[in-house]
Formats: C-alpha cells, structure tokens, sequence
C-alpha cells in the first residue's frame, strides 16, 4: 500500500501527538524528528504527483475495462458503466472511492480473465498493475538523501 497524502499527514499527528516517555533523552527526540522529516518528504512527493497519479491510473483502468467488453454479459454490465464514468470531482477523496470502485471491476474482469484462459487480456491487466504501482511509487531514498 502507498500511503495517501491524508495518510501520510495523520502519521504526523500521531508522531506530534504522542508524548515521548519521561526518561526519554536528546536521541528519543532527534528519532521522532527524524521521522516527521521523512514524513514530511513523502507527503511532498504524494502531494506533487498523487491527484495526476490517481486520474492517471483511473483514465487506464476504464481504458482497459472497456477493451474487455466481451466479458461484461458474465459480469452483469458493471465493465461498461465503470469504463464510462469520468473524474469530474479531483479531491483526494472523490478520486480515491473512483479508483477503489474501478480496482473492484478490475479484479472482477481478472478473475473472469483468468478463468477463461484469455493471456493477452491477462498481460495486459498484469501490465496495468505494474504501471499502477509505478504511478503511486513514493521514493524512500530520495527521501533519506534530503
């Protein structure tokens, strides 16, 4: 999982939140700082490319679920009306349910995929995952070296 901007920003209210132990000494201080730079540099990496990630990886989902139309009959037309919806709204949140709904019709469209045996469609789902990944990729050594 890669965590959302949201996410990521929670994680520092729990670091700011969390009252260090009374024996804690400058090295307790100098990890918890630590941590909310790093935190810090990847809520900066999601905010910079998350919401074009998101419309990116929405846009080549609906693409691919309207490539797999001959397979809409088994799954009761839910391909074509995912494949048709569009981001009009690109808060984080409104994108996030899109894409949680466009993920559930993917794995659906796998699975009937899978069990008919049709290996182009399945590379090409397996391509998409791959492409997903690499969209919502945060970079930790860049991260580290800031």
């Amino acid at each position: 999982m890669t965590p959302s901007l949201p996410d990521i920003l929670r994680g520092h209210l729990v670091v700011l939140g969390t009252p260090p132990p009374p024996e804690a000494s400058g090295e307790f201080m100098a990890g918890r700082l630590g941590i909310l730079g790093l935190l810090s540099v990847l809520a900066a990496q999601e905010a910079e490319r998350g919401c074009a990630a998101r419309v990116a990886e929405n846009a080549a989902i609906r693409a691919l679920l309207a490539r797999a139309a001959r397979f809409d009959d088994a799954l009761d037309g839910r391909l074509a009306r995912a494949a048709a919806g569009v981001d009009d709204d690109l808060s984080w949140t409104a994108l996030d349910l899109a894409n949680a709904d466009l993920r559930r019709q993917l794995i659906g469209l796998h699975e009937a995929v899978e069990a008919r045996g049709d290996a182009a469609l399945d590379d090409a789902i397996l391509a998409l995952y791959v492409e997903m990944a690499r969209l919502r990729r945060l970079d930790l050594a860049t991260a580290l070296e800031e």
